[in-house]
């Protein structure tokens, strides 16, 4: 008898026609010979609903009580569907958040959790018992029997959690489309179905589509070598199945708190080429990379800083012995960009003394203070940093090669993990052969750009920046460092710049401009109208010329790059929002990820 948890959410169970649809399925899973939890979200718009109720009495309500109001619309949910499924003759219970077991943090309306107590679910299910729970909410460790929410994605995070818990078999997750698809089908309306995708790759996708599987949600999949497999609730077609690496060993206590980083990753391999003075305009980088992918030179991370006037800086990785190849074509090609004069001409320079080091872990998704420990695990150390580069579950910095050993053992220490070389991947993290280099394309238009300017180049400055933003829990997007030096009296600097979200922008300019004052930059610089245009694919490493491919079909569209940074499995760049939607479009089209039949969603 398998064991299976299946998360239906609110548009799932938003009538009774639908509830007793939901129990239909359920019911023949069980009769299947499953055991089957199901975990449900408040029905339709319940939610908003009393968020609205809670807004007419006050505007500033209690994170309490809201936790009160709200973990009520689950357990409408659960009691109705219990009904449905013992009325169709299936015998179930329903169970709160807290009659489960589901232990959180103290943390009204944005709890994680600790752990699960899964002897009362064991006990209904051996006594052939549908067990339904209430999503989203969970119980205080606190020993004083507080209900706390679990915040966006709660649903999704309880059922995965239960899964792990429980060492069920699989855990499906039911929404309104038929699986995980290649991008947003309200943008591109031919939008493919994917049969499968990596936990790494959902991920780096976390604001794919139409957002059908959090990111906590996945997070606890992959540290927990969770089956997942996310289906239409109105068919019975096979969905996606998101696949997890073997799991390490790790305790169900503090279930959600486990670290963020899972290794420190580091390559000592390569060289780092930079193109400094580039024309600021559409076709750069896809002349640039197209020439480079000619010569089927693989590029590792390529990071395009913000402009200054009319130029661009951008500078690439590759494999040290192809350095003198890619130099080649770049010393060729930086002529050909465009008009240069004497104080505007494009150069190349090349450091073949360089390292390439990275953390890497699924738990660094919406931790504000992870990047910040990295900066400044390195600064203690006294390791400058020449290029960053992220991603959702990697952040990677370029280092002298000299400084490889005391910024390895710092960040060990820091995090607390072992190293593991980029040449040693596990078997089973490795994608097939046959993997495509673009699963699928996400667009973020939620984002605000802010760029310190002329921070002076020694270590510790990155750490004192993104130190302050986390001390007021403001998460860090794209981060990436201009290679272009500028001396400011006697001292040589570079900018920074990065994105977070849009409702974040003014608060993190307001914190920092005393902190560039003190520290001696220029100035900090906001720009809230831009959009994040995102490849993923674990098939793209190895492969050269899918950056090229990428900022060709921008090119070709007039749209022209702001930032643009990497990992082995995500090219990401910044555009103007304006021209966010038509960059999706195109870059879909590039990699040919479109099918023939249109995917509705759902209002």
């Amino acid at each position: 008898m398998a064991l299976i948890v299946q998360k239906y959410g609110g548009t799932s169970v938003g009538s009774v026609e639908r509830l007793q649809a939901v129990a239909q399925r359920v019911q023949k899973a069980a009769r299947s010979g499953n055991g089957v939890v199901v975990v449900v979200s408040a029905m339709g718009k319940t939610t908003d609903g009393l968020v609205k109720l809670a807004a007419e009495i006050s505007t500033n309500p209690c994170r309490r009580e809201m936790d009160m109001l709200l973990s009520t619309g689950e357990q409408v949910s659960i009691a109705l569907l219990s009904m449905a499924l013992q009325e169709a003759g299936q015998p179930a219970i329903s169970m709160t958040g807290a009659q489960v077991g589901i232990v959180t943090e103290a943390h009204h309306t944005r709890a994680r959790i600790l752990n699960i107590q899964t002897d009362r679910v064991e006990r209904h299910l051996n006594e052939g018992k549908v067990v339904v729970v209430a999503g989203f909410q969970g119980i205080a460790s606190a020993g004083d029997l507080e209900i706390t929410t679990l915040g966006r994605g709660g649903s999704d995070t309880s059922a995965v959690a239960l899964a792990a818990a429980l060492k069920a078999d699989r855990c499906e997750i039911y929404t309104d489309v038929p699986g995980i698809l290649t991008t947003d089908p309200r943008l591109v309306p031919e939008a493919q179905l994917m049969a499968e995708i990596t936990c790494d790759e959902m991920l780096e996708l976390a604001s794919l589509g139409a957002k059908v599987l959090h990111p906590r949600a996945v997070e606890i999949a992959r540290n927990y070598g969770v089956k997942l497999l996310v289906r239409s609730s109105w068919t019975d077609d096979p969905g996606t199945l998101v696949t997890s690496p073997m799991p390490m060993a790790r305790p169900l206590e503090g279930l959600e708190l486990v670290r963020p980083v899972d290794a420190v990753e580091f390559d000592t391999d390569q060289a780092k080429i930079a193109l400094l003075r580039v024309p600021d305009c559409p076709g750069v980088a896809a002349k640039l990379f197209g020439a480079i992918a000619s010569q089927k030179l693989d590029v590792d991370l390529i990071v395009q800083s913000i402009h200054e006037g009319n130029t661009n800086d951008i500078a690439f990785t590759i494999a040290r012995g192809t350095a003198e190849a890619a130099e080649a074509v770049a010393a060729a090609i930086a002529p050909t960009l465009g008009p240069a004069t004497v104080e505007n001409t494009a150069e190349v320079l090349v450091d073949r003394d360089i390292a390439k080091i990275s953390i890497a872990g699924a738990g660094m998704i919406g931790r504000p203070g992870v990047a910040a420990q990295m900066f400044s695990a390195l600064a203690d150390a006294q390791v400058n940093i020449q290029m960053i580069a992220t991603s959702e579950v990697k952040l990677s910095c370029v280092i002298d090669a000299e400084d490889s050993d005391r910024a390895i053992a710092a960040l060990c220490e820091t995090f607390e993990v072992s190293t593991s070389p980029l040449t040693q991947v596990p078997e089973a993290v490795v994608p097939p052969v046959q993997a495509p280099p673009v699963r699928g394309v996400a667009l973020d238009r939620n984002q605000a750009r802010l760029a310190i300017r002329q921070i002076p180049d020694r270590p510790g400055m990155a750490a004192r920046i993104f130190n302050l933003l986390a001390e007021h829990n403001i998460s860090v997007d794209t981060i990436v460092q201009s290679q272009r030096c500028r001396i400011v009296g006697d001292c040589p600097t570079r900018d920074i710049a990065f994105t977070v979200a849009q409702a974040d922008a003014e608060t993190a300019r307001q914190l920092l401009e005393p902190l560039a004052r003190e520290i001696g930059c220029l100035d900090v610089v906001v720009d809230t109208a831009v959009a994040k245009v995102s490849i993923v694919g674990a098939g793209m490493e190895g492969q050269p010329g899918v950056a090229a491919k990428l900022f060709d079909a921008l090119a070709q569209n007039h749209i022209n790059i702001q930032m643009i940074t990497t990992s082995e499995i995500k090219i990401s760049c910044v555009v103007d929002e304006a021209q966010g939607a038509t960059a999706l479009q195109v870059i879909h089209a590039a990699f040919e990820l479109s099918g023939t039949q249109k995917v509705v969603v759902p209002a």
